[in-house]
């Protein structure tokens, strides 16, 4: 299969993401890691991924879901969720080594603290120890026992059992002690690097290298063999060259059938259609920027603006909230909006039906 213009790659990228909605179990297994973020406007960017891929879903559901599903909450190239076996190729990993002796022994008593409790909810295990103060990777201070479970559970050490109001409850887990040669490595980096690409693609080669480089979070204790893993990544994957720029995608991929499907979608900041700026911005022909952190007078689409994809083009963004059970939105079209265009209008209001639903509010 080859594409011929950036139309194509377009269709193709939307067609190929935004899937015929499944169970949440077969969802999460072919996405392989789903992207979180704490911000609800109007939800959580996993639950607003989610909606578009699973039927039925409603706001929370994964997490409410969580201890019944064959997933873990931990780093691939952001934090997020991960399937058991996506979990697996990333562990054991190395971060404990470097310790002071003083370190080790805090991080050993808090681990038989958490066994002895089967779970342990991050302000139990504080009370407990009061280790003080830390500075977290934002510069500010952290609670310095909350940062060690983190620590902890990136280790693979812990595990997330669930959460409570949105606070991860953690549960001890025995690590792995897998001993690998250098095909084996060779071989489960290869796949990691498969997870990322079917998540993304169709990726311009910049971009490849971007999110071969980022497996570093996955795969610390690898982080020297990333740069064959692109090489051969290069090598077995389908390419083809469009307006000078190499793209890949899964060797052997077809366009799917549902190309270009008379819809409006509402897609999370952080959805794999939007989520690399850079293939937006060559898709799409403008950029797109999260502004949640950005200060009120510099931001330009809006504090959670959800870009609005109309059949294969996203023509603009959605700011959308809930105030008293009450659903409030506002478009902004960097095109100029479909007036006229009865299909528009009647898939945007079904789109905002669909929200509704998605949030459990009433009509």
């Amino acid at each position: 299969m080859t594409f011929d213009n950036l139309a194509d790659l377009r269709r193709f990228a939307v067609a190929r993401s935004l899937f015929t909605p499944t169970t949440l179990k077969r969802a999460l297994n072919r996405l392989g890691f789903v992207q979180a973020d704490p911000i609800r406007a109007p939800a959580r960017a996993q639950d607003l991924t989610l909606r578009h891929r699973v039927k039925n879903y409603h706001a929370g559901d994964l997490e409410r879901r969580y201890s019944t599903l064959d997933v873990e909450e931990d780093c691939f190239i952001n934090y997020g969720f991960v399937t058991r076996s996506v979990h697996a190729l990333m562990h054991p990993r190395e971060g404990t080594s470097h310790w002071t002796a003083a370190r080790s022994k805090q991080a050993q008593a808090l681990l038989d603290f958490v066994r002895e409790r089967g779970t342990v909810h991050p302000r139990a295990a504080h009370d407990h120890f009061s280790h003080g103060k830390v500075k977290n990777y934002w510069g500010g201070s952290s609670n310095a026992t909350t940062h060690m479970l983190d620590v902890l559970h990136y280790c693979g050490l812990l595990r997330v059992a669930r959460r409570e109001s949105g606070v991860r409850i953690y549960a001890a887990k025995e690590q792995l002690h897998r001993v690998a040669d250098g095909a084996e490595i060779d071989t489960q980096i290869d796949e990691l690097v498969d997870v990322v690409v079917r998540k993304y693609a169709p990726l311009p080669g910049t971009s490849l290298s971007t999110v071969v480089s980022r497996l570093r979070y996955a795969v610390p204790q690898w982080h020297g063999e990333l740069k064959a893993a692109l090489q051969r990544a290069r090598q077995r994957l389908s390419q083809t060259r469009v307006d000078g720029l190499d793209w890949y995608w899964p060797a052997g991929e077809r366009m799917p059938t549902n190309t270009s499907p008379e819809a409006v979608r509402l897609l999370a900041p952080f959805d794999p259609v939007v989520w690399d700026r850079r293939r937006f911005e060559l898709l799409w022909g403008w950029a797109y920027r999260f502004e949640a952190y950005t200060p009120v007078s510099r931001r330009k689409l809006g504090y959670y603006a959800l870009p609005l994809l109309w059949r294969d083009r996203v023509i603009g963004c959605g700011n959308v909230s809930v105030t008293r059970g009450t659903l409030h939105f506002a478009f902004g079209h960097l095109e100029s909006r479909p007036t006229g265009d009865r299909r528009f209008n009647r898939e945007l209001d079904a789109e905002l039906d669909r929200m509704l639903v998605f949030l459990r509010l009433e009509s």
